[in-house]
């Protein structure tokens, strides 16, 4: 039975450079998810929806290993950010910061599969966030991403470059939320050698 793990079959999605920003296009995808609002330093909101999502992406996949004879790496944890004043982000004010976390889904799982996880988290588990986690496609398009080494609390200068610098450039310029691809455990990784994925979707400046 061979495994699909999404950080093998799309590098160019879940790999970058940290040496140079780059330009890739995301095809929609199916993701879980969960919304919320606040710190993720210190929410415990924040790591309920961490643990409901991780626990209902494990059950899709043993539901997926049981009745479709396929089996997955279950993938990384993702954040979409966006704050109702945008320069919450460079003053670091997490408490204005509004996130929905999400862990990408093998093509060939189907609502009805997650359904029946979601359906089994609720009755075995008892998560206080289990009922907010919700099967959905998302639609990024065009990007521009870079990798980030080090802690989180330091990826404003990255971004600000980002947005400064590479973006007007190349013409281009920000659409939807800022994107997080959280390559490394945090809870077993020195923050110094955190490596996080940036990603931006972009547009064409417009006249």
């Amino acid at each position: 039975m061979r495994n699909y793990d999404v950080k093998k079959e799309r590098r160019d999605l879940y790999s970058a450079r940290r040496d140079r920003f780059e330009i890739v296009d995301v095809p929609r995808m199916s993701f879980l998810m969960a919304d919320g609002r606040g710190d993720p330093n210190t929410s415990a909101d924040y790591r309920a929806v961490v643990e409901a999502l991780y626990t209902t992406a494990y059950a899709v996949r043993a539901i997926a290993k049981r009745e479709l004879a396929r089996t997955h790496t279950v993938g990384p944890l993702e954040g979409l950010w966006t704050a109702d004043d945008l320069g919450a982000f460079r003053t670091r004010d997490h408490d204005e910061w509004n996130w929905t976390l999400m862990i990408v889904q093998p093509d060939w799982i189907g609502s009805a599969l997650v359904d029946e996880a979601r359906d089994h988290v609720g009755r075995t588990k008892g998560l206080s966030a289990g009922h907010r986690v919700r099967f959905e496609e998302y639609a990024e398009g065009r990007c521009v991403q870079i990798l980030h080494v080090g802690p989180y609390d330091e990826e404003a200068p990255t971004i600000a470059r980002m947005h400064e610098e590479f973006m007007p450039a190349e013409e281009l310029a920000p659409r939807g939320h800022h994107h997080e691809i959280y390559l490394s455990d945090a809870r077993r990784t020195e923050p110094g050698r955190l490596r996080t994925i940036l990603r931006q979707p972009v547009g064409p400046v417009r006249s």
